[in-house]
């Protein structure tokens, strides 16, 4: 089957960071569903796994976390679909990525394609979508008030993948007025237009720009990028035992800014229920379904911003070099084989 991998971590300006190359299908076993793999979209996570891990020796590693396409074949533990099913799903970090004609999953992290979308659009959205969704609902608890804070979630980078789908979900499933900040007119422009009632700048002025709104403190601030540079204004912003969400890798963090004010700290990776099986590993699933739900029914669209073409070497090289550069907005998605 055609695939893109690569055997060592390089600058993506490098043409071996990512190469075109042949593997052998595999075939599924247990609860595991063989999916062909009609589109894809690229994360932040791609880069850093590329950029850190390097594959067994001779070896090819194959990224990506995020897919839509056809089941082809099931495990003989397989109960949730069937072949010919259309799905998307953002995989597992444990094991070799959806930049490939087929793929093996767990069906217990997969969810029914939202019908009303084209594969492309659909790719776009399960990792954001799983990590909102678990930063929001489980982490930071959202439905549950901060004590004379203002009902009011600040999202940090709210035109990013992650930011995009979160804006969505609190503006449809929770009476919070939702907060972003974006630095350049047009994705300040994207960020209103999936729902943020205001949109300020990340900088130095942040506290200042929030408090300028007039809500009061936020009690709930979701830090998607960068938030070791923002810690100190999060600080300064935030409600006295208000409750900050993370899903970045700052090298380091300084928790003890966050005694005085009694705040609690929420770490997501949506990872860690595939990496760990826990017992909960099937809500993955039932979120996905639920999402697709939404977008069937109008409530929420899709982030796909970019599509870069087929899925080749030479596009996923030009996908991880504009995240890389920090000015993507929304996902970038790329479709079939050529």
């Amino acid at each position: 089957m055609r695939a893109v991998g690569y055997q060592t971590s390089l600058p993506i300006e490098d043409e071996a960071a990512l190469q075109d190359i042949t593997l052998p299908r595999p075939e599924p076993t247990g609860r595991d569903l063989l999916v062909e793999v009609r589109a894809v979209s690229v994360n932040p996570v791609d880069t850093k796994v590329r950029r850190r891990a390097a594959p067994e020796a001779g070896g090819w590693k194959v990224l990506g976390w995020d897919a839509a396409g056809i089941v082809v074949a099931a495990g003989p533990d397989a109960t949730r679909f069937r072949p010919g099913d259309a799905v998307y799903y953002a995989g597992d970090i444990g094991r070799p990525g959806t930049n490939a004609e087929f793929h093996l999953v767990d069906e217990r992290i997969v969810g029914h394609k939202p019908a009303s979308l084209s594969f492309a659009e659909a790719a776009a959205l399960p990792l954001t979508a799983i990590t909102a969704w678990e930063t929001l609902f489980d982490r930071l608890d959202v439905r549950k008030a901060v004590p004379g804070a203002a009902n009011a979630l600040l999202i940090i980078g709210g035109a990013g993948g992650v930011g995009s789908i979160a804006t969505q979900l609190a503006r449809q499933l929770t009476d919070l007025t939702v907060i972003t900040t974006a630095s350049r007119p047009e994705t300040q422009a994207w960020s209103r237009e999936l729902g943020a009632h205001h949109v300020v700048v990340h900088g130095p002025s942040l506290a200042r720009e929030v408090a300028e709104l007039g809500l009061g403190a936020p009690g709930l601030v979701f830090a998607t990028t960068h938030t070791d540079a923002h810690l100190a204004a999060i600080v300064d912003l935030i409600a006295p035992q208000g409750r900050l969400a993370l899903i970045d890798d700052p090298a380091t963090l300084d928790v003890s800014l966050l005694k005085r004010k009694s705040l609690s700290l929420h770490w997501e990776l949506m990872f860690t229920r595939s990496l760990f099986g826990t017992v909960d590993i099937g809500a993955q699933g039932d979120l996905l379904d639920e999402v697709a739900r939404l977008v069937d029914a109008g409530r929420l669209r899709t982030t796909l911003a970019e599509h870069f073409g087929p899925i080749t070497a030479a596009n996923l090289r030009r996908a991880h070099a504009l995240l890389e550069s920090g000015r993507a907005k929304g996902k970038i998605v790329l479709e079939g084989f050529a």
